[in-house]
């Protein structure tokens, strides 16, 4: 008999299941009350942790993960304006900056009135070049949002403009962040590798690896919570409360299928979506929880 008690095969809260339309996790809410509410990096890989903590008053040494992040500095080469039934972008004019994103020539720059401003967002690129590991070529673009109210994000944005912000700037050790990423794709798989529903008996149907119904008679069609083969990996997937336990500089170390860390990097507790060299979205955490301490920790290579 069936265990009527056995949870369902695939969580809605995930669908569809369809390939990611960018490379890119774009966080659509943003939250806090820092100047800038997040970040890029590129996912390293990982390495053990040692720490100490306490477990029912009692000092003990415990071992778990982390992943290393590498976060080269971004630049602020614009400022996106958010009026009542459009956006209106204002660069900067740094030449360097309008260089790396192969901007010949400047609009003309429209006037804005800021009282009908409803919000502010940092336009902001960050270089794969200058890490050692990621070998793609072009500009990685991003929007941040910047915390406050409206009149103090639009000094600050200005502020800004034109400048280089590193992730130290932003972020300290301890503080817990959101994470959003693209998965490691896939391919087209059927349904025991996309749900992991269980294989039928051989003498079942003629067949082992395909669902045991499609459902009722009625009504007659296939309902779309029955699983199905498709699109498996390459989805938007985010991790909540991440704790930042190391901001360094160097690694010296060789990571497989990524090479050595040249630029500053992050340790976040835990794993985090995608495969090595993708680009990682950070976020200050908009549901933060209360986290174990940690004490002493040493990265075990």
């Amino acid at each position: 008999m069936t265990d009527i008690r056995r949870p369902r095969r695939g969580s809605l809260g995930v669908r569809p299941r369809k390939r990611a339309n960018s490379i890119i996790y774009k966080f659509d809410y943003w939250q806090g009350d820092r100047d800038i509410l997040g970040f890029i990096g590129y996912k390293v890989g990982m390495v053990s942790l040692s720490y100490k903590t306490t477990v029912n008053k009692t000092a003990v040494t415990e071992v778990s993960c982390g992943t290393v992040l590498e976060v080269p500095p971004i630049r602020v080469y614009g400022i996106r304006y958010y009026l009542n039934n459009k956006t209106i972008d204002v660069l900067t004019d740094n030449q360097d900056m309008l260089k790396d994103l192969s901007i010949k020539r400047l609009k003309a720059k429209s006037e804005i009135n800021l009282n009908n401003v409803k919000d502010v967002r940092l336009l902001v690129y960050s270089k794969p070049s200058e890490t050692s590991g990621v070998e793609i070529n072009h500009i990685i673009r991003l929007e941040l949002g910047i915390g406050g109210n409206v009149k103090n994000k639009i000094e600050k944005a200005k502020s800004y403009l034109g400048k280089t912000i590193s992730f130290k700037d932003i972020f300290k050790v301890g503080d817990i962040v959101d994470v959003g990423a693209v998965t490691k794709g896939k391919g087209w798989q059927g349904e025991i590798k996309r749900f992991g529903i269980a294989r039928q008996r051989r003498k079942a149907t003629g067949k082992i690896r395909h669902v045991g119904t499609l459902g009722p008679w009625h009504p007659h069609y296939v309902m779309y919570y029955v699983p199905r083969a498709g699109q498996t990996g390459f989805h938007n997937r985010v991790e909540l409360n991440k704790q930042i336990l190391v901001i360094d500089k160097g690694l010296p170390i060789k990571f497989d299928n990524y090479g050595i860390v040249k630029s500053e990097y992050v340790i976040l507790h835990g794993s985090i979506p995608g495969p090595v060299k993708r680009p990682v979205s950070i976020r200050i955490a908009v549901r933060p929880k209360q986290v174990k301490e940690m004490k002493d920790i040493k990265v075990i290579l």
